[in-house]
């Protein structure tokens, strides 16, 4: 059987009390969604006082208003430090309704003040034009999920639970929500949460038993069945379901009184004997009716307890009688004379219920986590920088250098924990090997003998889901830490929907002027498509770049290092910003390096520059400008300028390298944007230009499209041609390579003579012989392999 509360643990006055504050929180719930004037409904409702449109969520709300103020009660009587995570969708209203009864809205938007004016701008303001949106947004206090999109409230809980060890973040998942792979993936979360050093996370698992019109898989399924599925999970399942809110509140009240318990003995045993297994944290199912509280029967169809009631339970209520009698009639079924004093504000006794100041969910600091942040301690990155005596001298794995760097960030940063790694397995696989002196993979599973580097004290966050990896990433700098996400390129797609919405989190976070500023979310993506031929064309895929350029310039950095040194440099620079999502691209197999320590500070300092080392134009203006951004890019473009020196000695060509892609926009569309004036002197204002680049050729062009020259430019990248090859057969097979770039640069010359014509045969015959090859042999040509600068 289920954990159920034994006995009543509410007197007659607190039980009282509790459900008047729940009503309240309807009220103000559904208020929001229908009026725009007469909030406390002085004066028989009228059509003026209803919205013309109706907009947002009734049917999940009032379950979140009975979780909110009984959460209220326990933060109050054991001065618990917890904050509120609301996953099911457009649960907005109930979220504003608490912030503001408790004060704390109105504390960060003032003229949304504690009385009847202030309500009515409450409520006027809900997905109203110039107001505020139906879900749980970046504006709401207290708030560190979106609720727009479904999946990502339990990773998000469990994200701000790591190395947060006094904070308990309460998840409250919808059955809807529960149905998203990342979500059903969350719930192994509980396999890394340490009780020793981490906060914990009370999942409540909420069934009202619908979606927008149809049934929920978890609401359907036997107790027993249901049961039986969380103790698999490994937790400890309390059940509490009903409809009559006396029984209910008393319910709700012991079961959370219980699971607090338990959450303190599972803790204070881990802290004083120290961690032995891991325990079956609690959760608790609470099963209520869908729209809660609302009507029983709208237009001859049941609604509180059905799918009608998941949005607006009725509309047109500002053209029918019939309907603003029912919505009266509703809103008067919550006594709100009883609730608020003649000037609006909520009664002192009711007042008295919420938490004060900081202990309050809506003003907790940990849902601002700006406001507790503090800056990494980091080691100088150019202590790490290759020696490099000229350009082309030496080859390294540029990410293993950089995982040297990595490694003592998380060393530097032990004693404070605010700096983890997440990775979908695939730490090791990206050359971050060095991470495993000091740290180890986090498990508070079974640890087995044959397990190497794991540990349940690991810093290094490793789930074979993206999903999760991103969902905990964002709930750790959402509280006020650092971290790094490593992942193969092609995989990262798996969140770009996570991305869209974390991007969109930012964007409105900057709007807010009581957000703190929060360390950036970077991104390695490493095992990348021109180094991905022996897994072959499902793992050969750039297009991460494309859905970063898309979002809103202020936010997003991609950067393409070409060698260690400019890695570390960038690297270092990642991990000192904040509020933004930066994208390093670097491949992880030996490279020829380029740049020495001064060099490549300089060349990432500006974003893009001229390797005047590889140019042979400075006496004059160039013929043709070769640039390139990525590191195979960059070596094929060098190796096409040692063809052409011997093919067509008498073209002057300047070598171009970018770093920062989002130099190439003008200003005015990013701030890393260069002058028209500066583009021009380095790529020249009317030559051709001939561009290797890491991704998918059209981005080049997207991002260049208003600058001079744009018709002149020619862009090669990956064209969706791949499979399971040699190295450079993957460069060829996408027209990338040195021989097809040089024929390209030969296709740019006014009037050629017969000596062209004998180049492009030079460059034909050599991918003919390529080809014979790699058939023949299985691997590249002697000349490849063994290229060098020179």
């Amino acid at each position: 059987m289920s954990k159920k509360a034994s006995e009543s643990v509410l007197s007659e006055a607190q039980l009282d009390a509790i459900n008047a504050y729940w009503r309240a929180a309807n009220y103000l719930s559904v208020g929001q969604i229908y009026l725009q004037d007469n909030p406390l409904l002085r004066a028989p409702l009228q059509a003026e006082h209803v919205k013309k449109r109706l907009l947002g969520h009734w049917g999940t709300t009032p379950g979140l208003n009975f979780v909110y103020v009984h959460l209220n009660r326990l933060i109050r009587e054991r001065d618990l430090n917890m904050i509120y995570v609301t996953g099911p969708g457009h649960g907005g209203p109930a979220l504003v309704a608490n912030t503001w009864l408790e004060g704390t809205y109105s504390e960060r938007y003032p003229d949304v003040a504690e009385d009847e004016d202030g309500m009515r701008r409450l409520f006027r303001q809900f997905s109203y034009p110039g107001g505020i949106s139906s879900h749980v947004a970046a504006e709401v206090p207290g708030s560190i999920n979106e609720g727009g999109e479904l999946g990502y409230s339990l990773s998000h809980a469990f994200g701000a639970a790591f190395d947060n060890p006094d904070l308990i973040v309460t998840c409250v998942v919808g059955d809807g929500e529960a149905e998203t792979g990342a979500l059903a993936t969350a719930w192994h979360s509980n396999k890394f949460l340490n009780p020793v050093h981490d906060g914990a996370v009370l999942p409540i698992l909420h069934l009202n038993g619908f979606k927008i019109a149809g049934p929920t898989v978890l609401a359907r399924i036997p107790e027993d069945e249901l049961l039986a599925l969380f103790r698999g999970y490994g937790y400890e399942p309390y059940l509490v379901e009903g409809s009559e809110p006396g029984p209910m509140h008393q319910r709700m009240a012991g079961v959370l009184d219980e699971v607090v318990e338990r959450i303190q003995a599972i803790q204070k045993d881990a802290r004083t004997n120290g961690y032995s297994t891991r325990p079956h944290w609690p959760m608790i199912i609470l099963r209520s009716p869908k729209g809660w509280t609302g009507p029983k029967v709208v237009a001859g169809a049941p609604s509180e307890g059905s799918f009608h009631s998941h949005q607006v339970p009725f509309g047109n209520v500002a053209g029918s009688s019939e309907n603003r009698t029912l919505l009266q009639d509703w809103l008067k079924s919550y006594r709100a004379e009883e609730l608020f004093d003649q000037q609006g504000k909520l009664i002192p006794e009711l007042a008295a219920l919420a938490p004060r100041g900081e202990r309050r969910m809506s003003d907790n600091p940990h849902a601002n986590g700006g406001m507790l942040m503090r800056d990494l301690r980091l080691p100088d990155f150019r202590d790490y920088m290759l020696d490099l005596p000229q350009p082309g001298a030496l080859r390294a794995e540029a990410t293993d250098v950089q995982g040297r760097l990595i490694r003592d960030v998380l060393k530097l940063n032990a004693k404070t924990g605010n700096f983890r790694i997440f990775s979908p397995d695939e730490t090791l696989s990206n050359r971050w090997r060095a991470v495993f002196e000091v740290t180890d993979r986090c498990s508070t599973a079974e640890i087995a003998e044959a397990d190497e580097h794991v540990a349940v004290d690991g810093r290094v966050m490793e789930v074979l889901s993206e999903h999760q990896c991103q969902g905990w990433l964002e709930g750790y700098l959402l509280t006020g830490r650092h971290g790094f996400f490593s992942c193969y390129e092609a995989f990262i797609h798996i969140i770009d929907s996570m991305f869209n919405q974390y991007a969109k989190w930012l964007k409105k976070s900057n709007e807010v002027p009581w957000r703190r500023p929060i360390a950036s979310l970077n991104y390695l993506l490493t095992s990348h498509v021109w180094r991905q031929d022996h897994n072959g064309f499902s793992h050969q895929d750039p297009g991460f770049l494309d859905h970063v350029t898309s979002k809103t310039a202020d936010l997003t950095r991609i950067y393409l290092p070409p060698d260690a040194n400019t890695l570390l440099s960038v690297t270092d620079h990642c991990l000192r910003s904040r509020n933004l999502v930066n994208v390093i691209v670097a491949g992880k197999q030996p490279e020829w390096q380029w740049l020495d320590r001064d060099a490549a500070i300089k060349h990432c300092t500006a974003g893009l520059g001229i390797w005047g080392w590889a140019s042979n134009d400075r006496d004059r203006e160039p013929d043709v400008v070769i640039g390139c951004a990525g590191d195979v890019p960059t070596v094929e473009a060098l190796a096409a300028v040692m063809l052409l020196r011997e093919l067509a000695p008498q073209l002057r060509v300047r070598v171009v390298n970018v770093v920062d892609l989002m130099t190439l926009q003008p200003p005015s569309a990013h701030p890393h944007g260069i002058s028209d004036k500066d583009f021009d002197l380095i790529f020249t204002h009317d030559k051709p230009v001939v561009f290797a680049f890491h991704g998918y050729p059209a981005l080049i062009h997207r991002l260049i499209y208003r600058r001079n020259n744009h018709a002149n430019w020619h862009v090669h990248g990956y064209k969706e041609q791949g499979t399971t090859t040699t190295p450079f057969d993957m460069v060829v097979m996408n027209e990338l390579d040195r021989f097809h770039l040089s024929a390209a640069v030969l296709d740019t010359i006014p009037n050629p003579d017969s000596s062209v014509a004998y180049a492009r045969q030079v460059l034909r015959d050599k991918l003919l012989e390529h080809r014979h090859y790699i058939r023949a042999h299985g691997e590249d040509m002697p000349e490849i392999r063994d290229w060098q600068w020179h």
